[in-house]
């Protein structure tokens, strides 16, 4: 790796914090959060040492789904700010030394849309073909996105006689991406938000934008990196493709230049991982992070241990996914849709703060880009009183004042409840842990401080390592920087573990990166470690005369 890689490539080192306006600060009282009040707030994600700020649909939206039912790709939703006020919170984002990148939902609108309401008036409307139609419901389809709430993907319109198709919710027609005009205008919508700065999208859904169209589904992905290439060279399409790793590759694109995403969310890992928790076992993890395959230069994976929707385990067996529920959602208010779960970290782990940190060590220190979601630093829960995927997407606690510190709106006009418990419910707010070393967020800030300083993690090639520990996960990542050992301890009893670190020469030594100290390397590369319960260690390889930092 060249020095120059690093800031052409910055996304492979980033460390992104998603967020919604609408839950992180309320500035101006009304109960809903603003871009007035991320901004009087943007100072904590710089002290946290976050790189890249994912922000989830701030659009105009009816608001039947969290946003994600847009009615105007070009303009901001006026309850959280206008377009002045986003271009002046990326100058500060940028001013800050991070990036924003924001959703890009190109799989349907809303049904509000003023493309959908000329659409449904005529089968003579220049926008008639922007969305999927069929004179026949027909006989077999593919199951709906939410069992229980939508029986059938297929609407009927009567205006125009014939059914649309709704791979989500049925106030949200799909697009019909095979249109080029379609694909079009979402260029431009591209084409508009790059201009205002930002440096990239999270693209929602992408199986489901591809699925039906004809000819060759991925040359519409190729086209709009291209484009996206064209417009702002080191801006990233990050994709939310739910399939397995083999699906997953031809997201990526091959080494021809013919790129599509530039990283794409480690569903198989994140899986395992909860099953591995729920098993105080390691192998699971262990077996899926074997066949994660190894990406070109230009591709990461972005790793994730939880995000704003529920926690689908949708790939582990009915018997894995019932020892999941088992563990950590053992109410039945507490699932959805029969295969995710609505809880944050913090309350599926009883607020064990050994766990939780143990956790967030593993997801940093693994090759790949990390992705936290708002409150994760802070050990946020969720509220059960809110239905389904919505129960984590409450508002930020900044303090122990009333709501936490988000609005001083009365609690009736919140766009959402606070969330109730989680890491230490009396502590889970930012003032409270600001500056108490012992917290989680001083846990976090360290976890991404050692992150940033370790490049060959952003960088490296994993390779698991041999022992007998079934509860401890040890792995190295090497690059042409360095390499770093790490292992966890996923049970509650403690662990000695002894492995081999291959390759070394002789009189190196293990430097420990959490903590103080230093392990030399016994003949042969033979060391000996050892875990508290729920312990970590991250450990630098030192050879004679390495000049890097421990």
């Amino acid at each position: 790796m060249k020095i120059t890689d690093t800031s052409d490539l910055w996304w492979k080192t980033a460390v992104v914090y998603c967020l919604d306006v609408e839950t992180y600060m309320d500035w101006n009282g009304d109960g809903c959060g603003d871009f007035e009040g991320l901004a009087h707030r943007i100072d904590h994600l710089a002290d946290l040492g976050v790189t890249c700020l994912w922000l989830m649909p701030f659009y105009p939206t009816p608001g039947r789904d969290d946003g994600y039912d847009i009615t105007d790709y070009l303009a901001v939703d006026p309850r959280i700010g206008d377009l002045g006020r986003f271009v002046e919170f990326v100058r500060m984002a940028k001013d800050r030394g991070m990036r924003v990148i924001i959703d890009l939902v190109v799989n349907h609108t809303s049904d509000k849309h003023p493309w959908f309401r000329e659409a449904r008036r005529s089968r003579d409307s220049a926008y008639h073909d922007y969305y999927v139609w069929v004179d026949e419901k027909p006989k077999s389809e593919p199951a709906n996105v939410f069992p229980g709430e939508e029986t059938s993907v297929w609407e009927y319109e009567e205006k125009v006689d014939r059914y649309y198709l709704h791979s989500f919710y049925r106030h949200q027609p799909d697009l019909n991406i095979g249109n080029p005009r379609v694909r079009d205008e979402l260029a431009r919508v591209m084409g508009f938000w790059l201009e205002l700065g930002v440096s990239g999208f999270r693209v929602d859904a992408v199986p489901f934008f591809l699925a039906g169209v004809g000819g060759d589904p991925h040359q519409h992905l190729r086209d709009l990196r291209r484009f996206l290439q064209r417009r702002a060279s080191d801006a990233v399409l990050l994709g939310e493709v739910n399939l397995t790793y083999d699906e997953q590759l031809k997201f990526f694109g091959g080494g021809d230049g013919a790129s599509q995403l530039t990283m794409q969310f480690d569903f198989m890992g994140m899986q395992s991982l909860y099953l591995s928790l729920a098993r105080h076992d390691a192998t699971p993890l262990a077996e899926m992070l074997a066949t994660r395959p190894a990406l070109p230069v230009e591709t990461q994976w972005a790793n994730f241990v939880r995000n704003h929707d529920e926690l689908t385990l949708d790939k582990l067996s009915d018997e894995e996914r019932e020892e999941v529920f088992e563990a950590f959602a053992p109410e039945e208010r507490m699932r959805v849709y029969g295969r995710g779960i609505v809880r944050r970290l913090p309350t599926m782990l009883d607020g064990d703060p050994r766990r939780i940190r143990m956790v967030y060590s593993l997801m940093f220190s693994l090759p790949g880009t990390p992705v936290l979601f708002y409150g994760e630093e802070i050990g946020m829960a969720e509220n059960l009183d809110i239905e389904g995927r919505k129960s984590v997407r409450t508002p930020m606690q900044w303090s122990s004042e009333k709501n936490g510190g988000f609005s001083s709106a009365p609690r009736s006009r919140l766009c959402s409840a606070p969330p109730e418990g989680g890491y230490a419910p009396e502590h889970v707010n930012v003032i409270s842990q600001r500056h108490d070393p012992d917290s989680l967020l001083a846990h976090i800030r360290l976890l991404i401080t050692r992150y940033r300083s370790s490049s060959e993690i952003g960088w490296g090639e994993l390779e698991l390592l041999e022992h007998d520990v079934p509860s401890v996960l040890a792995h190295s990542v090497r690059s042409d920087t360095g390499r770093m050992i790490a292992l966890h301890n996923l049970a509650p009893e403690a662990a000695t573990v002894s492995i081999t670190v291959k390759g070394e020469p002789d009189d190196s030594v293990l430097s420990d990166l959490l903590r103080e100290g230093t392990t030399p390397l016994g003949a042969r590369g033979r060391v000996e470690v050892e875990l508290e319960p729920y312990g970590y260690r991250w450990m630098r390889v030192l050879r004679p005369g390495d000049r890097r930092l421990s």
